[in-house]
């Protein structure tokens, strides 16, 4: 596809510069971060998975993990800057965070990014058993599972057991109550207060039984989601366990850099 300059300070690569100039539509970095934290999950899960398999080094698992470690801490926010507007598989919100472990990972090993051969691959390696068609919807399930459970249900039921205390308070209250703009029969202000609850109830019901679907992930390498593949999200929204065998649909793309004053030239 030709080379392309990146900033020589960023640990993105060709694929994420790409999208960056193609796409400059409305504010940057407007991909959630949720998703990139979804994506290390998924890369870290993978890596551990694919070194159980023989087909990744310890080493390289290792290094992967500890970058994706690095990314959940919010260390590297300002390494993923690309927008919402992409291709329709998300291949490059795939591709920026493979680019950044790998660049990163390089790094970490004691070398210079641009210079020498890569010491993490970010399509054989951090991408390996993978496709974007697969790993964007895992990484949406992986953080929508963990908004639901961390922020979602903790704030309902906060909410719900504020409104359960007023419902108390409020027994004795006598109102009106209203039929459009007719009088109805009274009812006390903490049994109006009682239908909030049940309501915030069925909700909390609702979104715990949607838990199970969403730890179903579309994983497999194959693009179409078809692979053989266990992967287990625990209560905490993380990807513990992911079973790839099959590698045959991996596209490699090896992409090398040279060093250019204030940018490095890419090359995929």
């Amino acid at each position: 596809m030709g080379s392309v300059e990146v900033p020589a300070d960023k640990y993105w690569g060709a694929q994420t510069e790409r999208s960056r100039n193609n796409f400059k539509i409305g504010s940057a970095a407007s991909m959630p971060l949720e998703i990139v934290y979804g994506f290390a999950y998924l890369k870290k899960a993978a890596a551990f998975t694919n070194a159980e398999l023989g087909v990744l080094t310890t080493e390289k698992r290792d290094l992967i993990a500890l970058v994706c470690d690095e990314v959940l801490a919010g260390k590297l926010d300002d390494q993923f800057p690309l927008v919402i507007w992409q291709t329709g598989s998300g291949t490059q919100s795939n591709m920026n965070v493979n680019e950044v472990i790998a660049n990163r990972a390089h790094e970490i090993a004691g070398k210079v990014i641009g210079e020498g051969e890569k010491t993490i691959q970010p399509n054989d390696d951090v991408n390996k058993s993978q496709s974007s068609n697969d790993t964007f919807p895992t990484g949406m399930h992986i953080a929508c599972y963990q908004k639901i459970i961390k922020t979602t249900i903790p704030g309902i039921e906060q909410l719900r057991n504020t409104l359960q205390k007023k419902s108390e308070d409020f027994k004795s209250v006598v109102k009106i109550g209203r039929t459009h703009l007719m009088d109805a029969t009274p009812l006390t202000l903490g049994q109006e207060f009682s239908g909030y609850v049940a309501q915030l109830n069925f909700a909390l019901k609702a979104l715990r039984n949607s838990l199970e679907h969403l730890s179903q992930l579309a994983l497999g390498g194959t693009a179409v989601g078809t692979g053989r593949v266990l992967c287990v999200i625990n209560e905490w929204g993380w990807a513990t366990r992911v079973h790839i065998p099959d590698e045959s649909q991996i596209a490699a793309i090896e992409p090398s850099g040279v060093v250019s004053g204030g940018l490095r030239e890419e090359r995929a």
